[in-house]
């Protein structure tokens, strides 16, 4: 198969991590009969640098001429960097919420997996954690509260604000039927989360998640309420296979995700439209205090490739290999600085590259 990516190496540590998820790429490209075809484009700071804005017409089209985007990260140092000094249409982050727009994506992937062998970075006691997790939370990205209408006014010489929380049916079936496509590749199981005792956005949610879960027999919906959600999160990870929800929502609760596994330098993300076009980036930002020292953790850009891999492209096999090589590296005992532990042997970004490739191969 032919893949076209369209990479944005972005800012801080960006290059230095896209640079080891294209080698990964490359190992099992070469294992499996691929070829992969890379066309990179500049976003962020380093497109403010040489055009002045964030990003550019063409970049845009660049990327929708592509299978999928890989990205690196976007941004620097607030306090100190000049792209700080700009607009805010101009900084650097504004080019992602361009293109995320531009792209259409409306579904946010987020995998927070605690691996057994980094059990000791999680925050929960050991019989909350046990022998690790692996959840994925599905986030609406682009509706809800953060899109809907907002005003501030005066009334009778008080100050009031409002935000107005909307979603329409076509809107929430879309976000579904993504949740249970994923559930199916995964471990069959969709806890739908939502605030139906109160809200009537919610209750629309919980009728057309039920109508979708008519065509996917073969998963199990269960639907939770947020605030219980929230404690199931910290009480009992291991319960949870795709957490499906709203916007706001998924906002927190990935967060929240996240800091349980304890090591976000090990987090993949995914914002996918309503084709299979994707996408992937690490969670964690640009860490311009230590780019071009060799110190970034270049796994959770691993692991987004992976994620293009069998979102985009539906070669699972293949993602199982790059997961898989991933996992027999923690247990060999190599760490980078962020995820380092006592009896393990620390290497860098390059080398933790070339060693995840070693077990691809």
């Amino acid at each position: 198969m032919k893949l076209n990516i369209t990479c944005i190496p972005g800012d801080g540590i960006g290059p230095e991590i896209i640079a080891e998820a294209k080698k990964a790429l490359d190992a099992v490209a070469e294992k499996y009969g691929h070829d992969v075809q890379y066309t990179d484009i500049l976003m962020g700071g380093a497109s403010i640098d040489v055009h002045g804005v964030p990003l550019t017409d063409e970049a845009v089209e660049t990327a929708k001429s592509a299978d999928a985007v890989l990205m690196g990260s976007i941004g620097g140092d607030t306090t100190t960097s000049p792209w700080y000094k700009l607009p805010p249409n101009l900084r650097p982050e504004a080019g992602l919420l361009a293109i995320r727009k531009a792209l259409n994506l409306f579904a946010n992937l987020r995998p927070a997996v605690l691996y057994g062998e980094l059990a000791q970075a999680c925050p929960l006691k050991q019989e909350i954690s046990g022998n690790g997790f692996d959840m994925l939370i599905m986030r609406e990205l682009t509706g809800g509260l953060y899109f809907g209408e907002r005003k501030t006014v005066e009334e009778n010489g008080v100050r009031k604000a409002l935000d107005t929380l909307t979603y329409d049916e076509n809107e929430i079936r879309r976000i579904a039927v993504k949740g249970f496509d994923i559930a199916r590749k995964r471990r069959k199981k969709v806890t739908s989360v939502d605030k139906a005792n109160v809200l009537d956005s919610s209750r629309l949610w919980r009728a057309v998640v039920e109508e979708v879960a008519k065509d996917y027999p073969d998963v199990m919906l269960e639907h939770m309420l947020v605030d219980n959600c929230a404690m199931q999160l910290v009480k009992d990870p291991a319960q949870f296979d795709v957490i499906l929800t709203e916007n706001m929502f998924g906002d927190i609760l990935s967060d929240e995700a996240s800091m349980v596994t304890g090591s976000i330098g090990m987090l993949a993300s995914a914002s996918l439209n309503d084709t299979k076009f994707g996408l992937y980036e690490p969670s964690h930002g640009s860490a311009p205090d230590i780019a071009g020292k060799d110190l970034a953790n270049p796994i959770a850009t691993i692991l987004s490739a992976s994620m293009m891999l069998r979102y985009s492209f539906d070669l699972d096999r293949e993602a199982d290999a790059i997961d898989g090589a991933v996992k027999q590296v923690l247990q060999d005992g190599y760490r980078t600085g962020d995820i380092m532990s006592e009896g393990c042997e620390k290497v860098g970004c390059k080398r933790m590259g070339d060693l995840i490739v070693e077990r691809i191969k």
